[in-house]
């Protein structure tokens, strides 16, 4: 496995699935986001480009398989979006979602180090 490509991919991931929170959920924090709806939509574009490199990049990592970046990507999404959620919208991380987070934890983990 690539590490260098791995983690230039996780870091794709992770800026593409912060500005997807903001693109989807700033809608509930400023109404900024309400108001310049077209501006929010068209942040898509590199948002989308930054999801095509992670993918791009996790491949590489893994020796050309697509799996290992899918679970990856929805991995770091969820962690994304339970930091985000609970930080900035204030809601709290139940059991549930703790539990839900732990499972993505081990998802990466099997993915990583399963060889």
């Amino acid at each position: 496995m690539d590490i260098k490509s791995l983690l230039v991919g996780l870091g794709f991931f992770t800026i593409a699935h912060i500005l997807t929170w903001f693109q989807l959920n700033g809608q509930f924090i400023n109404n900024w986001f309400k108001e310049k709806e077209i501006i929010v939509v068209l942040m898509g574009i590199p948002i989308s480009f930054m999801f095509i490199y992670g993918t791009k990049y996790v491949y590489e990592a893994f020796g050309g398989i697509v799996w290992p970046g899918r679970f990856i990507g929805f991995s770091v999404g969820m962690v994304i979006f339970a930091i985000l959620t609970s930080t900035i919208m204030g809601e709290g991380l139940s059991l549930k979602t703790l539990v839900s987070l732990a499972l993505c934890v081990c998802l990466v983990a099997i993915q990583v180090l399963w060889k």
